[in-house]
């Protein structure tokens, strides 16, 4: 994962709904939630929904499977992984070892 894809997902998730609607979708697991139930339960109008529900696809967090006539919306745990990875990935290795460089000061 680059930075700048890091970027966009975090900018995403940023946004206090989209964070609301993420967290409840990675609750609901693999089988995801239907737009009329993410509606229910969080209480978020139709149009401001499909909104943040866009964005959150476009940067890749969600993908939306039409099924009939209910679009379910299911979160990318394969993204959700890689983003929490990349945000642990050098832990505690010290800045010289992150950058290279000796720790001489200057």
């Amino acid at each position: 994962m680059t930075n700048e894809e890091a970027a966009t997902c975090l900018a995403e998730l940023g946004n206090t709904h989209r964070l609301t609607i993420f967290r409840y979708l990675v609750k609901a697991g693999h089988d995801g939630a239907s737009v009329g139930e993410v509606q229910r339960q969080l209480d978020i109008p139709g149009s401001t929904l499909s909104h943040h529900l866009s964005r959150m696809a476009n940067a890749g967090l969600i993908r939306q499977v039409k099924r009939s006539r209910v679009i379910t919306c299911l979160p990318n745990f394969q993204l959700l992984e890689e983003l929490t990875g990349f945000l642990q990935d050098e832990c505690c290795m010290g800045h010289e070892a992150a950058s290279g460089t000796s720790g001489n000061g200057a």
